[in-house]
Formats: structure tokens, C-alpha cells, sequence
């Protein structure tokens, strides 16, 4: 998916500036509640007018007020799934599901996929009001999903639900992503939701775009304060149900990780956050921390007054640990050094 952007909009005190390029099978707005993030949504829906601004999707151009442009919503192939689902209650889940299919008028074979992805098996003769709001926000995508979209916009699809239906949720997400390989902007202010979904990333804050870029550019800068960290593309191996622990391969080595939910030949994104890493230079013996990952030191800049941040490449994997100025000294750190990174397996938690 390719997406250009340049909108202004104001609507009584707020106003929202956007202007950005980004390419990638999942893009996330994220940013806090009153940033911007759903208006820039609605307007790439076509549910919101800019005052001014241009916006393209794939070499396809939605709106231009200088050439008096705006193609309307539902011209616009693009299928959205809100917090509330916003599903017919009258109509049972596979009338639901049936509507959205009546968008697509010659392809109706993708039914019983997208019924078996989502595990709607059992939901269909029943209406939305006897659903859990994990199982209405299925219905929803399912829906969506079945109306062929050029593009799936998804606000905030976790919101209100517990932490066990925010985890079904995410890894459905994961596999429509996977297997489906459908266009998607995440609308979210969680940077779980982010690393584990998203290719790239538009941080809005106050109505305005912050940066953007790639997800794994952009995301060690979205955590609070002067947090650091890494994100890194991982596969599962293995998984040890004697021990709940799972073996990640990546370019770079291997990880053990809870394994919770994981299941083998499952891609995984993880966050590794800099303060979740250590740095020594031999491979430590009888450690409780079960991860240590060979690696080179890249470069050392200072974080704060106290502690310094050490890029590590395992491989082609950047890292990065977050150790004090005292440690790095004591240990004389220096770039070109092979050092081996500490990582905790309980930094691996995936529902933070």
C-alpha cells in the first residue's frame, strides 16, 4: 500500500495538519486520545472533508480540492471497523456477513475463509446482541473483510475489550495480515498493538504529524520519555509445554520467550526494550537470564546523565542496551567490540 497525504482540517478549536508518504501492507496512526489519529482516518474513508489537501492511495487520487476532486465513500473500496463494530442487531452474524459480501457482486468464494480465519463457525446463526464484544469485533472485521476492500481501516479495533480478548483479537489481526496479505491503517495508542501489526508507523500528536517511516525506525522513539529499544522479526521454533517457554529463531540467533498462545512456524514481532538488555564481554555461565545473543557493538551514545545506549548488531539485527556510564567504562566499551547481549525472557511479555 502506498498513501500521500497533505490535509488541513478545522473544525471549531482543533485543527489537524497532516502531510506524509508511506508505504507498507499495515500503516498505523498512533498517537493519544485527541491527537488527530481518527479524524486522519475518517478523511481517508471519505466520512470527513478536509479544508484543503490532496490524498492518494495507490497511484489513485481520493481527494484534491485544487483540482475540485473527492471521490465519495463508498466509491472508495475502502471497508472500516469501528470500537463499536456497528453491526446490524436484527440480522443474525451470518447475514452480517453476507452484506458485506453483497459489496462484492462477482466473488463470493472467500466466504468460508474468512468464516474459518475469524472461528466464526459457530456464531452464525446467532444475533449480535448474545456476542461477547471479542466475538462482535470478529463479526465486524469478517464483514469488512468480505466487501474485498482495497483497504481495511481498523479504529482502535481493541478498545474496551479484556486483556485475553484483546489477545484473540491481535492474533486474528495477525493472520488476516499473513494470509490475506489485505491493506490495512491501524488506528491505536498502544505500542503492543503497533509492533506486533504494523510496517510502518504516523505518529500524530496535537493535530499534527510528529514523524513517520518504517516501524522499525520510527518505534524505538515512541515509548515514554527517553525509552530506547529495538524491534525484531522473529519465527517460532519450537514450543517446550513442560517449561511455557518458546524458542524464537531470528536473524541473529535465537530467543526463549513465554509461550503463551505461540505455536510453531508462528511469526512473531517483538519490542525489546533497552532497559531489558545487558551487555558482557563472555559468555556468562550459570545466569538466570536464559537469553544471551552474541553481537557487535555498532556505536555508544549518551541517554541521560547517567546511563549510555550501546547499538549491538546479532547479525543484520540492530539492539540496543541501556547500561550505566560506569558499567561501559568499567567494561571499556567500544564500537567493533564482540560482546555477548543479556536479555530476560520475561521481557518478552506480550500483553504489557
Amino acid at each position: 500500500m502506498t498513501l500521500d497525504i497533505d490535509i488541513d482540517l478545522a473544525r471549531g478549536a482543533f485543527r489537524l495538519q497532516a502531510a506524509f508518504a508511506t508505504t507498507g501492507g499495515v500503516t498505523a496512526f498512533f498517537g493519544p486520545s485527541g491527537a488527530g489519529k481518527t479524524s486522519l482516518g475518517l478523511i481517508v474513508a471519505g466520512l470527513l472533508r478536509p479544508d484543503r489537501g490532496r490524498i492518494v492511495l495507490n497511484g489513485r487520487v481520493l481527494a484534491d480540492t485544487d483540482a475540485r476532486i473527492w471521490v465519495p465513500p463508498h466509491r472508495r473500496r475502502i471497508s472500516s471497523v469501528f470500537q463499536d463494530g456497528r453491526l446490524f442487531p436484527h440480522l443474525t452474524v451470518r447475514q452480517n456477513l453476507a452484506y458485506g459480501a453483497w459489496f462484492n457482486r462477482t466473488d463470493r468464494s472467500q466466504f468460508q475463509p474468512v468464516v474459518e480465519l475469524l472461528g466464526l463457525e459457530s456464531l452464525l446463526g446467532r444475533r449480535p446482541a448474545t456476542l461477547s464484544g471479542g466475538e462482535q469485533r470478529r463479526v465486524a472485521i469478517g464483514r469488512a473483510l468480505l466487501a474485498v476492500p482495497d483497504l481495511l481501516l481498523l479504529d482502535e479495533p481493541m478498545t474496551g475489550l479484556d486483556a485475553a480478548r484483546r489477545e484473540e483479537i491481535l492474533a486474528y489481526l495477525e493472520r488476516l495480515r499473513d494470509m490475506f496479505a489485505v491493506p490495512m491503517i491501524l488506528i491505536s495508542h498502544s505500542t503492543e498493538e503497533i509492533v506486533r501489526l504494523a510496517d510502518c508507523v504516523v505518529q500524530v500528536a496535537d493535530g499534527r504529524v510528529v514523524r513517520s517511516g518504517p516501524l522499525v525506525a520510527i518505534m524505538p522513539l515512541l515509548g515514554p520519555g527517553n525509552e530506547a529499544g529495538a524491534v525484531v522479526d522473529t519465527t517460532v521454533e519450537r514450543v517446550d509445554s513442560g517449561v511455557a517457554l518458546a524458542t524464537l529463531s531470528f536473524d541473529g540467533g535465537q530467543l526463549r520467550v513465554p509461550a503463551a498462545g505461540l505455536v510453531p512456524g508462528a511469526r512473531l514481532r517483538l519490542l525489546i526494550r533497552a532497559a531489558d538488555i545487558g551487555v558482557a564481554l563472555e559468555r556468562p555461565e550459570r545466569l538466570s537470564i536464559l537469553n544471551t545473543v552474541p553481537s557487535i557493538i555498532a556505536g555508544l551514545e549518551p541517554a541521560d546523565e547517567t546511563s549510555i545506549d550501546v547499538a549491538l548488531m546479532a547479525g543484520a539485527t540492530r539492539l540496543v542496551a541501556r547500561i550505566t556510564r560506569l558499567s561501559a567504562e568499567t567494561l571499556r566499551l567500544e564500537p567493533g567490540m564482540a560482546v555477548h547481549a543479556l536479555v530476560k525472557s520475561v521481557a518478552f511479555t506480550r500483553s504489557r
